[in-house]
């Protein structure tokens, strides 16, 4: 079988066309790729569709030789052994037709299985600017839509070659047999119809394509309408977003609508022709039967052979027709295993952390061309301290993250770590390096348990609990009536923030990374939830070197370095009272902050003198912890 699979792709390889999407490029890939693999199982479906052919020829003749015992030899023991024939020949069709059906949909299974593993990979090795300027949506559309694509089409074409055409030719033969001349007549209904159904192929892959892109739409919504409820109910956004879904229902319907007339509009014409044919040989054979003295039951076999054979011929002729249908999904499931894999990193020095001391120097990057994020940045995180990273939104201070993080590659400068420049590392070593807590915490869908230990694959349950104690977690899980088994809903839609933010940081301290990076966890939070999380995050910080991104200044007062970033450079830096003194960037952004606050500080409490003289205000992160 495998070599009648490579004889067909190289059949169907020299008629087609270089175009990469043209339906002989794609049907020779699907071939090479996909029926190459299974060409056993298929050898086996095509075995058990020769049988099933071969059922199906058998019953034609089966009647007319029935009809001949009865009506011409006027046997009854001729009818008995037709009789008992039928049962065998039934019997073999029904397990030929169930071995059929399992291995195909064995295959099927075989080839989806792959396909979603093959495309979830190539998107997982997807630099993180591949997903910036697209919708999720999308990508689980194209999964959903292309995983079973290239089964349905292999499937579409091994059926069409070993069930229709063996049973066509089954029962070309049985006609053929039986009445030479009335054959002739089944074959001239063919060519009309085969030119009607090419002029519909190129409608039907442009709707099919119109159809797939309102399914995305229509998945768009439906998730945006999930994951931002609370604002749709706050903004009484329910009409608009009814709108949008029945905008794009409307037109899948209107696309759907359109599909089914331009696909069935040969069936008209064929059911005709059809019609056409079998009165012109019910005529002639009646005429031979009545006139010529023929036999009534090669008429009657010819007859039965006619009928059975004008599905699986219908069936053929619109083989191009359905195709093309099939072959949209294709296209969007070679688009995806075709997207350009990012260079292979071939990196293999691991990252020994034995300090923690992390030194940017002279690094610059950009997002995209011409527009610098970071400009010849330098800086110093001294091992086992705190270093904070203060500005207004869009200076570059998530860039740095990113970049420390290996998501992005600067395009200029060093980042090294402990002396060791992270462009030579593994990046595998490189993250297990640190420990990351956002401002958005994202909680995968789960238990309590299953997230914190996302932290480190294969923490025990002890280290799990020890991680929830230390971020003062344990004490609302354990309140929970499945405790750390309870599930956190769709993005942790079940927990507050603040018991969301804690279940971060337990994450990252069952991680154990020896570096943290903070990007103010505490931004969103109330003043009772702010205070675990500063607690909690000051036994995650203990004896690790610390990056934080502030918003919020007094949680940094009592930073060992702030550095103030603006447009992609560092412009000051210094401790807190040092930065106050001096009067520039950090003093301005200071004192705006407190403007903000109608003259009290970020933890609502009124102004001390001493911090509009210079000296810190009294709330920092380590203070907090006491709280």
């Amino acid at each position: 079988m495998n070599n009648v699979i490579n004889k067909l792709a190289a059949l169907v390889r020299s008629w087609a066309p270089s175009d990469p999407s043209s339906t002989g490029t794609i049907v020779v890939r699907l071939l090479s790729e996909f029926g190459r693999g299974h060409a056993r199982s298929y050898g086996l479906a095509f075995v058990f569709m020769g049988l099933g052919a071969a059922c199906t020829a058998g019953t034609a003749y089966l009647i007319g030789s029935a009809v001949n015992q009865v009506y011409v030899s006027r046997s009854f023991y001729g009818v008995a052994a037709v009789s008992l024939a039928a049962i065998v020949i039934f019997a073999v069709k029904g397990v030929a037709t169930y071995g059929q059906a399992v291995t195909l949909a064995r295959i099927s299974n075989s080839i989806i299985a792959t396909n979603q593993k093959r495309m979830f990979d190539r998107l997982v090795t997807q630099n993180l600017s591949f997903f910036t300027d697209k919708h999720s949506s999308e990508f689980v559309a194209r999964v959903n839509y292309g995983a079973g694509a290239a089964s349905s089409v292999l499937n579409m074409l091994i059926t069409a070659a070993g069930r229709d055409l063996l049973t066509l030719l089954g029962l070309i033969v049985v006609m053929v047999y039986q009445q030479p001349l009335l054959s002739i007549v089944g074959v001239l209904i063919m060519p009309p119809a085969v030119l009607v159904l090419r002029k519909l192929i190129k409608r039907v892959r442009q709707i099919t394509m119109t159809q797939f892109g309102g399914t995305v739409l229509i998945l768009q919504a439906l998730q945006e309408t999930v994951q931002g409820f609370k604002i749709i109910k706050a903004f009484n956004l329910e009409n608009v977003m009814r709108d949008r879904v029945y905008l794009h229902v409307d037109a899948i319907e209107k696309a759907s609508n359109k599909l089914a007339r331009v696909s069935n509009r040969s069936t008209p014409l064929m059911e005709t022709l059809g019609g056409i044919a079998i009165a012109s040989v019910l005529l002639i054979g009646g005429y031979s039967v009545l006139v010529l003295d023929a036999t009534p039951g090669g008429f009657i076999s010819f007859i039965t052979a006619f009928i059975l054979a004008y599905e699986p011929a219908k069936r053929l002729a619109r083989l191009n027709l359905e195709l093309q249908s099939g072959l949209v999904g294709v296209r969007i499931l070679f688009e995806l295993l075709d997207l350009p894999a990012p260079p292979a990193d071939s990196r293999t020095a691991v990252l020994a952390v034995s300090h923690g001391d992390v030194r940017f120097e002279n690094v610059e990057f950009a997002y995209r061309p011409g527009e610098p994020v970071l400009k010849t940045v330098s800086f110093e995180a001294a091992p086992h301290a705190v270093t904070a990273f203060v500005g207004a939104s869009g200076g570059g201070k998530s860039t740095i993250f990113n970049l420390l993080l290996g998501l992005y590659r600067p395009q200029a400068g060093r980042i090294l770590i402990d002396g060791q420049d992270v462009a030579e590392v593994s990046p595998v070593s490189l993250r297990n390096a640190f420990a990351y807590v956002g401002q958005d915490v994202y909680l995968f869908h789960g238990t309590v348990k299953e997230n914190i230990a996302l932290g480190r694959i294969g923490a025990t349950e002890d280290e799990i609990v020890a991680a929830a104690k230390a971020a003062y977690a344990h004490d609302f899980i354990m309140a929970f009536p499945e405790g750390y088994d309870t599930k956190v809903g769709e993005q942790g839609a079940q927990l507050s923030g603040g018991q969301r933010q804690r279940i971060a940081i337990a994450r990252a301290l069952v991680r154990d990374a020896p570096i943290i990076l903070l990007d103010e966890p505490t931004a969103a939070l109330d003043s009772e939830a702010e205070s675990f999380v500063q607690a909690a995050m000051t036994v995650l910080t203990k004896g690790r070197t610390t990056l934080v991104i502030a918003h919020r200044l007094y949680t940094i007062a009592h930073a060992d370095r702030i550095h103030v970033v603006e447009h992609g450079e560092i412009v000051e830096a210094g401790r807190h009272e040092e930065l106050l003194r001096k009067g520039q960037r950090y003093a301005t952004f200071y004192q705006l902050r407190l403007s903000d606050h109608g003259g009290e500080n970020v933890a609502g409490e009124p102004v001390p003198d001493a911090a509009v003289a210079g000296e810190p205000p009294s709330g920092d992160v380590r203070a907090a912890a006491a709280v």
